[in-house]
């Protein structure tokens, strides 16, 4: 049995507030993140010095209330992502039975985490959220004694055998994701095979978190038991500590939606305090701590309109295999022959993993998951501008990350392929990587079956609770076939250059 399922899951709840002169800090954890320190203790980690800034998002002041899901590496001796659910609220001080004297603010903003061995994500936050609400209505954030009470509930009541069935998938839609994103949500699934940097941006980090995690819930096994290398990064010593200081605004201070002036203005503070005249040639590789140039607008991306940005849509696929026109979908005869339908599968290869000869993941007798988040690629649900700099490490050859800070997406030239959440838009500068990401006629077929199941089913299939196909699992166990489907294919003499074509789906 593996180790993080003889202990409890659940390993420190956690409180984060924002002080008016330090800024985000933890201020209460259970049982002491640091051993033999004091609960009230804003020790951390350094692995995990960016804690509070996951915990309390970016621009959390314009929201009443939101959820966060987070990554965070592991500690010495550790091998194993830890994973972070952080409900936050915020509440007018006059309300407070109890004022403490360092709050001067007319809101307290604060965050309740759970940090967990285990991805349920779901699942945790559904406790999560009660107990925050609870814990708010006490009025007096002295009161600790449910934080404990939750600590030892969720370890009594969650367990390993929660990573099985379909629990682990709670308040992932995967049927929302395809009524939103359509046939794009394949164009989103081959750029995590592909392994590329792909940022997704909306806000509030709610809708951000449960997007990202939606599609790599596509990925047979990838949640459960693909993610324990995806956070293995290394902070940054020099530029964060400065981030967290006082001197720069927390987030909670003001909006960040920059214009072009405030990330020159933030740029130009960063170089005041550092000697830039020790810095190397720009012609030279630059192996500075600061890299300030990360920070600055990259060739006019600020001034140029975003249209014209190079943008994976529709009208553009003019190059694909037979010239078919992802816009003229409906013309396609899908009831010509009937596609491969798979059917529920109880806890798929759950009873006979092993741990991989290569990746050291549990894997099933397929090889799954896919050994897709290891070696230096992340997955960060929700990225905190502290981290930044993970964008252009050197260490860091690609990642999957979420971010609500507009930085992240004016700073295009460090990803591949940036994610509008809200317009369900795709937006790739590289003609190279556009053409890989064609839709050959089969996996427009493929995504023409999905669309067609879950838009015919969307007024009245799950009224009773028993639908199955075009709901969410049925939706899963397609892209598991189509994943079977890929290796099979793989594996036949001469396959290596038709894996896009998937010839094993009979959607001709």
């Amino acid at each position: 049995m593996d180790s993080q399922c003889k202990e409890g899951p659940v390993l420190h709840i956690v409180v984060v507030g924002f002080h008016h002169k330090k800024g985000c800090q933890v201020e209460f954890s259970y049982p002491p993140i640091i051993p033999g320190a004091g609960h009230d203790s804003n020790t951390l980690p350094e692995e995990w010095k960016y804690l509070p800034f996951l915990a309390l998002p970016d621009g959390a002041h314009n929201h009443q209330e939101d959820t966060v899901y987070f990554h965070l590496p592991p500690l010495d001796g550790q091998q194993k992502c830890v994973y972070g659910v952080s409900c936050y609220r915020q509440m007018e001080a006059k309300v407070l039975k109890v004022r403490e004297a360092d709050i001067t603010r007319e809101t307290v903003q604060k965050s309740v985490c759970v940090l967990s061995r285990l991805p349920l994500f779901g699942l945790i936050q559904a406790k999560l959220q009660l107990i925050t609400h609870a814990y708010f209505e006490e009025k007096d954030f002295s009161q600790i004694s449910i934080l404990k009470e939750l600590y030892d509930h969720m370890n009594r009541s969650l367990s390993c055998t929660a990573l099985e069935g379909s629990q682990i998938y709670l308040g992932l839609s995967a049927r929302d994701l395809i009524l939103h994103f359509k046939h794009k949500v394949l164009i989103l699934f081959k750029l995590i095979l592909l392994e590329k940097k792909i940022l997704f941006y909306v806000t509030p980090v709610k809708r951000l978190v449960e997007t990202l995690m939606t599609v790599l819930s596509l990925f047979p096994g990838i949640i459960e038991h693909g993610l324990a290398d995806s956070s293995h990064y290394q902070p940054r010593r020099s530029i964060s500590e400065d981030f967290s200081s006082a001197e720069i605004k927390s987030a909670d201070e003001e909006s960040l939606s920059m214009s072009t002036t405030d990330i020159t203005n933030i740029s130009k503070e960063l170089e005041g305090r550092y000697d830039v005249s020790d810095q190397p040639d720009q012609s030279k590789p630059c192996n500075t701590t600061l890299d300030t140039h990360y920070l600055q607008p990259h060739a006019g991306s600020l001034l140029d309109s975003e249209c014209e940005w190079e943008t994976l849509e529709p009208h553009v696929m003019d190059e694909m295999e037979g010239k078919v026109d992802i816009t003229h979908l409906n013309t396609f005869d899908t009831d010509s022959g009937l596609p491969i339908t798979v059917q529920p599968q109880s806890a798929t290869g759950q009873g006979m993993l092993s741990s991989g000869l290569v990746s050291g993941l549990q894997e099933d007798q397929y090889g799954l998951p896919l050994a897709v988040f290891t070696k230096g690629y992340l997955c960060m649900p929700y990225m905190a501008l502290q981290q930044h700099h993970l964008l252009s490490d050197i260490s860091v050859r690609g990642f999957v990350a979420g971010a609500t800070n507009i930085l992240f997406r004016q700073q295009r030239h460090l990803s591949d392929a940036i994610v509008d959440v809200d317009e369900a838009r795709i937006q790739i500068h590289d003609p190279e990587l556009r053409k890989m990401l064609y839709l050959s006629t089969a996996d427009l077929r493929f995504a023409d079956y999905l669309v067609k199941h879950v838009t015919e089913n969307k007024e009245d299939v799950f009224l009773d609770g028993t639908g199955w196909e075009g709901g969410d699992e049925w939706i899963r166990a397609q892209f598991g076939l189509y994943v079977h489907s890929l290796l099979s294919s793989a594996l036949q003499q001469g396959a290596l250059q038709h894996t896009r074509t998937l010839h094993i789906f009979k959607y001709y």
